[in-house]
């Protein structure tokens, strides 16, 4: 173990940075925290003790520095060998990386916990964690069962690559393709920090810049479930995973729907719990209220990294929040609701509870059929917010009364008791197109007395994608089909006085790319109908009681400018063209703006633009355009990387274009581009 530097704060030793050399002699770098008392290099720990691992690509050293350090710092303090690994060609690592959840990447995981299991401050047992890329590759790591692995704890990730990332759902193209894959084009691109791999930076930075590639231009080659995205979906075989799996998850988040089927499917000892949170770890929890996530944490590891015996598995495996009802609005500093407790999945306090679409209500007996028809225009979608929330102001869904106009909805009746809603409601729709390539986007919406309508969920479907989703084909124009669109899983309850209202559209920009046409669909009501999983509590049952949240201490930050977001949709009252802009002085988690960690003597500063543009008549006209600058640096060290990247369609294909340029100081010392068309095979 070669270790750069070392100190030692509150009982807890901190080894800044170590390296972990791979088979093929690459060096991974490594953050570690180690209990009190335990020795560095060469000497054995005077009593091993159990580890937790968290491999990602988002660098130890700087980005994810002070999250890091509420963590593990924490487990540190509390006995255990806590291990940040900065993955191939990420951070201070040597090597490339070339895409998601490679082959490779696991290899290396692979090699890491075996590496970490065989030191001497280490029992031998590993406990592997994370959040996002980290609940990914901890699920898929452990259906590899390395022998050390013996618990994990996912936090909001996916069991399956295409149904429920940022690529695609139902079918349908995200444009969380298109932005996330710009995050990583500058993420990609950062340097290693010259503090730690001295003047080696450069070159490991001109390899990375040489190396870089636009990923969306990948994943638009892969518009169906094919063995792409079979490779890291465990939901291919959940008996893979034999080790104790703990997995958290957000109703605010992209990932709304994995903690459901991991619930029902898993085999392996198993808790499952959700909260109203967004993409962030439930002690840090937005909307409130946010978890006691590291105490529950440290009892799954006393239980199976130490052999304790503990009430964790004798507590409902399952734990939803069920949120009530809120006006809406763009942020949510708390979501009011309770805890509930479930014993399995599906439970058995859920009935389905059947709405019939009838003529532009929602009845509990169908009436004769009608063809209803909607077109809707192509900006219908502006107000749904972000696909999944990062907790940045103004992410969540605005009022869905704002776009009646264009959609087919159907209203039910002023509710004379609560609904509690638990799990993903379903819509079974018979209908016809007038064209051969369609979608279509369904949201169940709360309605109060006063005419505010809050989305509760929602759920799209490539038309293509109707009998499956490994082999789309086109449909026959007028023909009728009978297809279910699977809305987003959910907890909330409907108030007496409330009504339910489902909607039905064509578009939902700028959620999903729009079809090469215009679209009209036509309803048949009285053949199709919504279907929800309602809950009814069973007698005494009390509201569960979760801990507090509390976090280990961080270095130091200050502000060297002060963060902004900025959004807006503005129209062109010549041309029609409608524009939604995000502009983010701060990066993916909000308006930071430039900071210094003052402990490393580091600034850094991300600002992103995203602007989404159409037309409402014209789905050709649809175009994404981002642009960023990030800036890192000390004293005579300044590094600043400009990116930007724009994506068009014609009828038949996809067009993208990407370019990015590195400097050092003011010397621009790279710059790269790409200009690409792919086929756009049924989306």
């Amino acid at each position: 173990m070669q270790v750069e530097s070392a100190s030692v704060a509150a009982g807890i030793l901190e080894i800044e940075n170590l390296w972990i050399t791979m088979s093929d002699g690459c060096r991974l770098a490594a953050r570690l925290w180690l209990p009190a008392g335990h020795a560095t290099e060469g000497a054995r720990a005077s009593e091993p003790v159990a580890a937790i691992l968290e491999y990602i690509p988002y660098r130890k050293r700087d980005f994810m520095r002070r999250r890091d350090e509420s963590i593990h710092r924490w487990f540190a303090s509390r006995g255990y060998a806590a291990v940040r690994v900065d993955m191939r060609g990420s951070g201070e690592s040597e090597g490339l990386m070339h895409d998601e959840y490679l082959q490779q990447e696991h290899d290396d995981a692979l090699e890491v916990i075996a590496w970490i299991a065989a030191q001497s401050w280490c029992s031998g047992k590993v406990g592997m964690m994370g959040k996002s890329w980290g609940a990914y590759n901890s699920v898929q790591v452990a259906a590899l069962r390395p022998p050390a692995l013996k618990a994990i704890i996912a936090v909001m990730g996916t069991d399956d690559r295409y149904a429920e990332c940022i690529h695609y759902s139902g079918g349908c193209l995200m444009l969380d393709n298109f932005w996330w894959g710009c995050i990583m084009q500058i993420f990609n691109a950062r340097p290693p920090d010259p503090a730690i791999v001295g003047e080696a930076w450069r070159g490991t930075w001109l390899a990375r810049l040489e190396a870089e590639t636009f990923w969306p231009e990948t994943w638009l080659q892969h518009p169906s479930f094919d063995a792409y995205w079979r490779h890291g979906s465990v939901s291919t075989d959940y008996a893979a995973i034999a080790c104790p799996t703990w997995f958290w998850g957000g109703w605010a988040d992209l990932y709304r729907d994995t903690p459901l089927r991991l619930a029902e499917h898993l085999q392996a000892p198993h808790r499952v719990t959700v909260g109203p949170w967004a993409h962030l770890y439930p002690h840090e929890g937005l909307p409130k209220p946010a978890v006691g996530f590291l105490q529950e944490a440290l009892r799954w590891w006393d239980r199976w990294l130490r052999d304790e015996p503990n009430d964790v598995m004798a507590e409902p495996p399952l734990q939803f929040y069920l949120m009530d009802a809120v006006p809406p609005q763009v942020a949510y500093a708390e979501r009011p609701g309770r805890w509930i407790g479930e014993t399995r999945w599906p439970s058995e306090n859920l009935r389905l509870q059947r709405f019939a679409l009838n003529d532009r209500v929602l009845g509990t007996v169908a009436e004769p059929e009608r063809a209803l028809t909607v077109c809707s225009p192509e900006t219908l979608g502006l107000a749904g917010g972000e696909w999944g929330s990062f907790a940045v102001p103004g992410d969540l869904p605005m009022d869905q009364a704002l776009e009646a106009a264009g959609a087919l909805e159907f209203d039910g009746e002023t509710l004379s008791e609560p609904l509690e809603l638990l799990g993903n409601a379903t819509v079974v729709l018979t209908l016809a197109s007038d064209r051969s390539q369609a979608q279509v986007a369904v949201r169940l919406i709360d309605v109060a007395p006063d005419g505010r309508a809050t989305l509760v969920a929602r759920g799209f479907l490539n038309l293509a994608q109707r009998a499956g989703r490994d082999a789309p084909a086109p449909l026959v124009p007028h023909a009728r089909y009978r297809v279910e669109v699977r809305l987003t899983g959910t907890g909330y309850v409907f108030p007496i006085g409330h009504r339910l209202r489902l909607a039905v559209s064509t578009t939902y920009w700028p959620i999903i790319w729009p079809s090469p046409e215009s679209v009209t669909l036509t309803v048949f009501t009285g053949a199709s109908e919504l279907r929800l999983p309602i809950r009814t509590a069973p007698p005494g049952e009390q509201a569960l009681q979760l801990p507090p949240p509390v976090a280990g201490p961080v270095s130091p930050l200050a502000t060297v400018r002060p963060g902004r977001v900025e959004r807006s949709v503005t129209v062109d009252q010549l041309s029609g063209e409608v524009v939604q802009r995000v502009f983010i002085d701060g990066g993916v988690f909000g308006d930071c703006g430039k900071i210094r960690l003052d402990d490393i003597d580091l600034e850094m500063a991300h600002v992103t633009e995203r602007l989404y543009s159409i037309r409402p008549d014209d789905p050709l006209s649809a175009k994404a355009r981002m642009t960023q600058t990030y800036e890192m640096g000390r004293a005579d060290w300044q590094i600043r990387i400009e990116a930007g990247a724009e994506m068009t369609s014609s009828a038949s294909e996809f067009h993208l274009h990407s370019w990015l340029q590195a400097y050092v100081g003011e010397e621009p010392v790279f710059r790269t581009s790409s200009t690409k068309s792919f086929a756009r095979r049924h989306l």
